[in-house]
C-alpha cells in the first residue's frame, strides 16, 4: 500500500495523450508520512484507501451516468495482457467502441502498441508508484473522453499485490496470468484472484513446455475465488479467444448493439 510500497514517493504522476505533442504532469498527490510506528502507519493506510474509495465511487458515478463498461485488467508484468488488448481490438474494434488507460511506471511503449491499433489511448506513468489509483483513473478519463456506450480497458501496472487494493470505479475486474508463472500464484497472491470476476490463464500454447500443473492451479483459484470464472487463452494462438470475447460481450451488452447500428 502507499504508505509501505514506496508509491508516496515525489517521483510524479504523468497523464500523456500519445496522439498530442505534449504531455501533462501532474504532482502525485499521496499524503506523505515518513514514520515508520505501526499505528501511524495503519492509520495512513486507512486514510489512503478512503479516500481512494471516495473518488472511486465518483469514477463509477460518472462512468454509469454515461453507460461506459470499464474493465481493470491486473497481472505481473509479462502475462500477456498488451498482446491480448492488441488482438481484441482488432478483432472487436468494430463492433464494440473501445478505449484504453495504460497504466505502467515509465515509458510508453504499450501506450503506442495501442495505438497502433487504431483505439483511443491515455498513458498513465506512476513513477514509484506501484498501481493505478482512482484520482489517476479520474485524470486518465478527463483526457481520454471516452465516448458514451463505450468500453474502456483499463491496463493496471503490472503488479499482484497493490493494484488488488484499490478501487478504481471499474465494472469489472479480470486478472490475467500465464502458465510460466506457476500454478501456485493464486494462493501466494489470493487478495488479486479474490477479487477477480475472470482469470484468464494466458499462454496455453507453451504449457506443453513449462511445469504447469492444470489441476492444482484450477483447485487453487476455486479455494480462493469459488465465483472466478476461468478461461484458458493463448493471446497469440487464439486458444479460447472466442470465450473471453463472449464473457466481454455479455458485459457490454447494449452497447454492441449501440455501435453497430451507429455505422453506416
Amino acid at each position: 500500500m502507499c504508505a509501505t510500497c514506496g508509491c508516496s514517493d515525489d517521483a510524479g504522476v504523468r497523464v500523456t495523450d500519445p496522439s498530442a505533442t505534449h504531455s501533462r504532469e501532474h504532482p502525485h498527490d499521496h499524503p506523505h508520512d515518513h514514520s515508520h510506528a505501526p499505528d501511524r502507519t495503519v492509520l495512513l493506510e486507512q486514510k489512503v484507501l478512503a479516500r481512494n474509495d471516495d473518488l472511486a465511487e465518483r469514477n463509477r458515478t460518472w462512468l454509469t451516468a454515461r453507460d461506459i463498461l470499464a474493465v481493470n485488467l491486473m497481472s505481473s508484468p509479462g502475462s500477456g495482457k498488451t498482446t491480448l488488448l492488441e488482438r481484441s481490438i482488432r478483432e472487436l474494434g468494430a463492433d464494440v467502441p473501445l478505449s484504453v488507460v495504460e497504466g505502467d511506471q515509465e515509458t510508453m511503449f504499450d501506450a503506442e502498441r495501442i495505438r497502433a491499433t487504431g483505439a483511443r489511448v491515455v498513458q498513465v506513468n506512476t513513477g514509484a508508484g506501484c498501481h493505478l489509483d482512482a484520482d489517476m483513473l479520474a485524470r486518465a478519463l478527463a483526457t481520454l473522453d471516452p465516448p458514451r456506450c463505450s468500453v474502456v480497458f483499463i491496463e493496471n501496472v503490472g503488479n499482484l499485490v497493490c493494484p488488488a487494493l484499490f478501487d478504481l470505479g471499474e465494472s469489472s475486474r479480470v486478472v490475467i496470468m500465464s502458465v510460466t508463472e506457476g500454478a501456485d500464484k493464486p494462493l501466494k497472491y489470493p487478495h488479486m484472484f479474490r477479487t477477480a470476476d475472470v482469470v484468464l490463464l494466458n499462454k496455453m500454447d507453451l504449457l506443453p513446455y513449462v511445469e504447469f500443473s492444470m489441476e492444482r492451479f484450477a483447485s487453487s483459484v476455486n479455494q480462493v475465488n469459488p465465483r472466478a470464472r476461468v478461461i484458458e487463452v493463448s493471446a497469440t494462438r487464439g486458444d479460447g479467444i472466442p470465450e473471453w470475447y463472449g464473457w466481454l460481450r455479455s458485459r457490454a451488452g447494449d452497447r454492441v448493439v449501440s455501435a453497430s447500428e451507429s455505422r453506416p
